[in-house]
């Protein structure tokens, strides 16, 4: 078999058994190439040995991250998986292979009162009259309810940026506050909508009314068009917005639509919500997936006990004059003794190590 055609059958199965979005059967499929360039099309599929693998990888380890590394090895993987168990291939050259070390990585969500000043932007001008040469105001006023909706959707339901822009107008049931989702490996989910999205959706869905509406996608760009029809808007115009906003609204930080994702998660869980409830919001397939979000809420918790606890305040005062004085810590220094210090030390600790109970 050559490579041509194990990998359109490969593609077949990752589109109709897999159920794959296009997205990770493109990303699977680029991988497998990559190897196919590696080993040369002198090496056929049944041909690649686990020191082409090895080779592949170590050629690619100064240029890319282990995060990179381990999702092209587990495309690679997955090939072969399914080759082996099609009885294509004999053996698994990928079997034993270990996957790249990776660091943990915390997400960085937005504070409360980032979101809230990014939500609100910029003020929404009244609608224009009728008079044709006002086009170009009506586009603005267009634009500002289309971005405020967005924007109120993505921190008030936390989907995925691409199942925002995937939505249809159908999908959106403004009197039963939720909306339909549909997620990775086509599953869809009901998600409930905040009061404050569900007003910025219908002042957005009020200057769209007319035929055929409910079969038009929900967020439409409004770039001059030629055709008649809603052309639908691409996720990375959507990323621009995201940008464009808190630019200006002056946020210091980085702004994506997967960091409202982040903030939407972390502040429910500070809300004191159910981490399995937060997986079934978020649609994640794993429980793994979200336990990331519990890392962030034990820092937070950490920096209120260091604002607000007075052992932590004295504790902060007393290092900060050691530091500055060059004096490095000694036990019975302070009027502080020495089993206060320890058991202003350990509390945080306690409270990091009942984060990680609710992990297990």
């Amino acid at each position: 078999m050559s490579w041509s055609e194990a990998l359109d059958a490969f593609g077949r199965h990752l589109a109709t058994e897999r159920n794959l979005s296009p997205h990770t059967r493109r990303a699977y499929l680029a991988d497998v190439r990559q190897l196919t360039l590696h080993t040369g099309s002198h090496v056929s599929p049944c041909e690649v040995a686990p020191d082409h693998v090895r080779a592949w990888l170590a050629g690619l380890h100064k240029r890319r991250t282990p995060a990179t590394l381990g999702r092209k090895l587990a495309s690679v993987r997955c090939f072969y998986r399914w080759m082996r168990r099609e009885g294509r291939v004999p053996e698994d050259p990928t079997a034993g292979l270990p996957m790249p070390r990776q660091g943990q990585r915390i997400p960085h969500p937005l504070s409360v009162d980032d979101c809230e000043t990014l939500v609100r932007g910029p003020r929404v001008v009244g609608a224009p009259g009728s008079d044709p040469t006002q086009a170009r105001a009506q586009r603005r006023h267009w634009m500002a309810l289309r971005d405020r909706a967005l924007v109120e959707l993505l921190y008030g339901t936390g989907i995925r940026i691409g199942e925002a822009v995937a939505l249809d107008v159908r999908d959106l049931e403004l009197a039963a506050r939720e909306i339909r989702v549909m997620g990775k490996g086509r599953k869809e989910r009901v998600v409930p909508i905040p009061e404050q999205a569900r007003r910025a959706m219908g002042e957005w869905l009020e200057v769209r009314r007319g035929p055929g509406v409910l079969g038009e996608p929900l967020f439409i760009s409004l770039r001059p068009r030629r055709e008649e029809r809603p052309r639908r808007l691409a996720a990375r115009e959507a990323r621009r917005i995201l940008g464009n906003r808190a630019v200006a609204a002056s946020l210091d930080e980085r702004v994506h639509p997967h960091r409202l994702r982040h903030s939407y998660a972390t502040h429910l869980l500070d809300m004191g919500a159910d981490l399995r409830e937060i997986q079934e919001l978020l649609g994640h397939a794993s429980l793994s997936t979200t336990q990331k979000y519990t890392a962030v809420s034990v820092a937070h918790l950490r920096d209120v006990y260091d604002r607000a606890h007075p052992r932590a305040a004295s504790r902060r005062g007393r290092d900060a004059g050691r530091a500055a004085a060059g004096v490095g810590e000694s036990p019975g220094r302070s009027g502080t003794s020495e089993a206060e210090e320890r058991s202003v030390s350990r509390a945080p600790r306690e409270s990091e190590e009942s984060g990680r109970g609710v992990k297990s």
